[in-house]
Order: C-alpha cells, then structure tokens, then sequence
C-alpha cells in the first residue's frame, strides 16, 4: 500500500505544479516519466514554502514555515509524511542523493523573506538568490545527471547561473507586487523614485550576463532534460526581452506578461532548437 500512497504524493505535486506555473507544467512534460515525477515533487515542495512566506498573511507564516521545515526532517527520518507534498519530496531526496546544505539553503533564504526587506549589496542579494532559486536548480539538475557526478560537478556553475537568471527576471517582473503588497526590495540601492530606463538596462544587462553564462550548460544536459529545461530558458529571455521593452514606468505600474499563444510559439521555437541542436 506504500506504493499506491507514493504515487499519490507525486500526483499532488504534479497538481500544484499545473495549477501554479503552466509554462513550467509544459516543460516538464517532456522529461521520461520517473524524472517528472521528481521535478514535480521538487517544485511542488518549493512552491508550498514560497506561498507561506509571500501569501499567507493573514496567519503565523514564521510558525508554519518552523512547522514545515520540521516536518521535512521527520519524514527523512520516519520515511512517511501525511503531507504529501514533503512525502513525494523526500522521496526524491533519497533517490537521487539530494545534498543537504541545498535544502538548507532553501530554507534559510525563505526565513529571510520573513524578515528581511531589503538587500544592501550584491553579497547579500546573491546569497539570497542561492537559496530561493540557485538550489533548486541544483536539485533539478541530480535528477537530470541521475547519479553521474562528474557531470554534477561540471553542470553546477551553469546552473545556478540560469537560476539567478530566471529569479532576476522574476524579480524585475514583479517590482510593482514586491514593493507594493510584500515591501520587499531585492535590488541593492533600488528606488522607486529613480528607477528608469537606464536603471532598467543595467538590470537587463547583468540578467543578459548570467543566460550566456548558462548557455554552455544547457547545451550539455543530458536526453530530454536539456529540452525541457530550453524550454524554460526561451520562455524566460523572451520575457526579459519584453521587459526591455516595456517604458519603466510601465513596469511599476503592472506585471509584465506573455500571452498564451505567444507562450505555445516560444515552446515550438525551443522544440525547434533542440532538434536542431541549436541554441
């Protein structure tokens, strides 16, 4: 019966997957099925956390991120969670051989967004980064190595460069919603008052930085897990494009989005890349 409980803590985070990010469903979707499952399960465990520190305001948000991250720990320990969500994950963990200090940064850097609303230098904000977008990469990137290494170690740096990549276009985009509802700051010496265009091509410029350096990356992954995470590289740098041309102004006033067809468009074009090994 462990089985069938097993498969219905994975079908959770798929659901939580699918209803929280369809581009990052789509992309999933064509990893083999035993990594998509694992994916699902590591997102499905990030996106509870994230919502406990950006939308449950309206209960103990520090006590139940304590609560989730002890209950992490005791279903390592147990190997059973009635959390399906931490249950699928920790499955994961164990398969593929997940480091702790990956997790571990994951939730230090989710008690940050607790208590930290600003972040004074790039020191700073890049440990942030590390542990609320570099991590999971990371994670992602054990299940698409399966157990080689070498590969790991050689991926690594990629890696948390096309994480920083996305959680600084994430940041861009949602300057209106950090600012205004979560009063968060996550650009060192960012101000309202000042941001313009020229603010807003430096951003662009560093975020442009960290896709090249990703690109190497990407190119070595291994079967369909480079398809699908090209995929999540087309839809974001086509975002940011968007973003570079969208007036300042704009961008504090709205949150920048791609439309659903234009979003199928971009996953044929990196359908199209990755069949013709370009990138």
């Amino acid at each position: 019966m462990i089985d069938f409980y097993d498969d219905i803590s994975y079908k959770t985070s798929k659901l939580i997957t699918n209803k929280y990010s369809t581009s990052f469903s789509i992309a999933v979707s064509y990893l083999p099925a035993e990594m998509r499952r694992a994916v699902y399960s590591i997102y499905g465990f990030v996106r509870l956390a994230d919502e406990v520190v950006d939308t449950f305001k309206t209960i103990n948000q520090e006590l139940l991120l304590k609560n989730f991250e002890r209950d992490y720990y005791e279903v390592l320990e147990n190997g059973i969670s009635m959390n399906p969500v931490l249950h699928s994950f920790a499955i994961t963990v164990k398969k593929y051989d997940i480091p702790p200090h990956l997790v571990e940064s994951f939730f230090r850097s989710m008690k940050a967004d607790l208590g930290k609303n600003h972040y004074s230098d790039s020191k700073e904000l890049d440990e942030y980064i590390y542990g609320s977008a570099n991590v999971v990469g990371l994670m992602c990137l054990k299940v698409f190595v399966n157990g080689d290494e070498q590969l790991y170690c050689e991926l690594e740096k990629p890696a948390m460069k096309l994480g920083s990549a996305f959680q600084k276009v994430n940041f861009l985009r949602d300057l209106k919603v950090d600012i205004e509802q979560l009063q968060r700051k996550y650009f060192p010496d960012f101000d309202v008052n000042t941001f313009n265009e020229s603010v807003k091509y430096e951003l662009i410029e560093d975020i442009e930085k960290d896709f090249e350096a990703a690109k190497e990356g990407i190119k070595r992954l291994p079967g369909k897990s480079k398809l699908a995470v090209l995929i999540a590289f087309v839809y974001y740098r086509h975002l940011l494009f968007k973003l570079s041309k969208t007036p300042a102004k704009e961008i504090m006033k709205k949150r920048i989005r791609l439309a659903g067809h234009f979003k199928m468009l971009l996953f044929g074009k990196a359908f199209l890349k990755y069949h013709l090994n370009t990138l």
